[in-house]
């Protein structure tokens, strides 16, 4: 078995939805996530394997999001995280959106297609150290 472990500093972003448009007769889509999946797969280009991997895969994700300021404290006690601060992120973007991000972005690259995801595991939880933590583990 193969494990991949790979980190992505910065806010994990979420896969938008696709856009239709018409011109005259003319309709069609566009992905307008696809300059940030090019930039995110960009970072992640030199680890690469050679070969993207053609066997079943399980994939782990980690989406550490920024925490609000409203889960801090006021005045000295602007450093400290409040009693009540959850651990969980529970609000936007959406799991899915992230997981299908990320997805996106490594099909190609790290795998051979995103068919070969078996296992999916996602968690999405805050951090004062905004990232996108990834294993991936053949099969």
């Amino acid at each position: 078995m193969t494990q991949i472990k790979l980190t992505v500093l910065g806010v994990p972003k979420a896969q938008g939805r696709h856009k239709h448009f018409q011109r005259g007769k003319f309709s069609g889509t566009y992905d307008p996530s696809s300059e940030k999946k090019e930039t995110f797969a960009s970072i992640l280009q030199g680890d690469a394997p050679t070969t993207p991997i053609a066997t079943p895969i399980a994939l782990e994700l980690t989406f550490y999001m920024p925490r609000p300021k409203a889960h801090y404290g006021t005045g000295s006690k602007s450093e400290m995280l409040k009693d009540t601060a959850p651990e969980m992120q529970s609000s936007k973007p959406d799991i899915d959106n992230l997981v299908k991000f990320v997805q996106d972005s490594l099909n190609g690259i790290y795998y051979k297609d995103d068919a070969l995801i078996c296992t999916l595991v996602a968690n999405k939880v805050y951090s004062d150290r905004p990232r996108t933590e990834i294993i991936i583990n053949t099969l």
